[in-house]
């Protein structure tokens, strides 16, 4: 009998992995990726304080298009980095939430550092 690996317990152990390894602190808050099939979504956290900095997804308001794809990423890395610039964050931690870095979340990566982060 074949029996299929379940992926997303596989991606959470690595994001536990990762996580154990990496925080934000204030100086330095952590920008945090979760995708789906059809949408991508950006935080940057303070884990010291346990708060939500700055969010960005493909399924904001001023967001048009398609949320699953690569383009889509990318948008959203640019716009995560504009409201984080506009509210006084340079660089941040990149925590890629146990996704390969390839496809959807090295271009938002891309997008983010072309929008002004450093990571």
């Amino acid at each position: 009998m074949i029996i299929k690996k379940d992926t997303n317990i596989a991606r959470l152990k690595r994001h536990k992995r990762i996580r154990a390894k990496i925080s934000g602190t204030n100086e330095k808050p952590r920008l945090c990726v979760y995708r789906s099939s059809n949408n991508i979504y950006a935080q940057i956290i303070d884990d010291t304080a346990g708060t939500t900095l700055v969010a960005a997804s493909s399924i904001d308001n001023d967001f048009d298009g398609y949320g699953g794809n690569k383009e889509a990423a990318k948008k959203v890395g640019a716009a995560i980095a504009k409201k984080a610039l506009d509210k006084g964050i340079e660089a941040v931690v990149f925590d890629r939430g146990g996704y390969l870095y390839h496809g959807r979340i090295k271009e938002l990566a891309d997008g983010a550092r072309e929008g002004g982060l450093k990571f």
